[in-house]
């Protein structure tokens, strides 16, 4: 009887050995231990085929090592045990974003968002991917949305102003820099963007005063060294062909195209 109970015991101690915690695994999975993660999620998985709570955090902690191959497999084993999974649609979407493959990333993204409407990160994934995929209207919208859900978050603004810029609203454009700007007062590539759109607008003075802000905090900046000398020339600036001049012998197209009457 001791013997057997003592068997017993050893095998409940191999057994045990085998299986994995989710919560063991998701607290390595929080302190960035990936691999020792993954490995605790697998033994969950070894009994718990269908687990979508670990083949979702083992795929996120694959995607964090960059074994992107891994990670679609677990994606879309998730999604064929449940095929309305929005995290997997959209951890797909993010693994093509990082491959560059904009096309898929926004079939996914799309796809994500319509199972998860109330997915900030989704949504604005979604928009950039359509940025990128040269969808304006669509990224304005989806943007939009997203913008919605975090109104203090300075990169909805910059992106829906790249989007208007490229549908030719240039005031709404403006509007999205300036807001964007208002956020992150840091930010030079948006107070570079900004420049451009207030020029757009005819607001050469307040164009003026981007450029003029951007080249105090990043001298070398010669596109806005170039764009700042356009803004003068308008303006009846004498100084105006000077800034061009500089710009151009810098290696700036913007100025060489510019030069006209210099």
């Amino acid at each position: 009887m001791k013997k057997q109970l003592n068997i017993l015991i050893f095998l409940t101690i191999v057994v045990s050995s085998c299986l994995g915690s989710f919560s063991e695994g998701e607290l390595l999975f929080r302190n960035g231990e990936y691999e020792k993660a993954i490995s605790e999620f697998s033994k969950t998985l070894f009994v718990h085929v269908t687990d979508i709570k670990s083949l979702h955090l083992r795929a996120r902690a694959y995607e964090e090592l960059e074994n992107f191959e891994e990670a679609f497999e677990d994606y879309k084993r998730i999604i064929n045990i449940d095929p309305n999974y929005a995290q997997a649609h959209a951890g797909i979407g993010k693994l093509y974003w990082k491959m560059d493959n904009f096309r898929e990333a926004e079939k996914h993204l799309l796809i994500a968002a319509k199972h998860d409407g109330g997915d900030f990160e989704i949504l604005f994934l979604l928009g950039r991917a359509m940025l990128q995929n040269e969808n304006y209207k669509s990224a304005e919208e989806f943007l939009g949305y997203a913008k919605e859900m975090r109104p203090k978050d300075a990169r909805v603004y910059f992106y829906q102003g790249m989007a208007r810029s490229a549908l030719g609203d240039t005031f709404g454009a403006a509007g999205s820099f300036n807001m964007s700007l208002s956020l992150d007062p840091d930010n030079l590539v948006t107070l570079y963007n900004l420049g451009i759109a207030n020029m757009a607008t005819g607001a050469y003075h307040w164009a003026l005063e981007d450029f003029e802000a951007l080249l105090k905090r990043k001298p070398d900046h010669v596109d806005a060294l170039a764009r700042r000398g356009m803004c003068k020339k308008v303006l009846r600036n004498p100084t105006a062909c000077n800034d061009l001049i500089q710009a151009a012998n810098r290696g700036s197209d913007i100025a060489r195209m510019n030069m006209e009457g210099c």
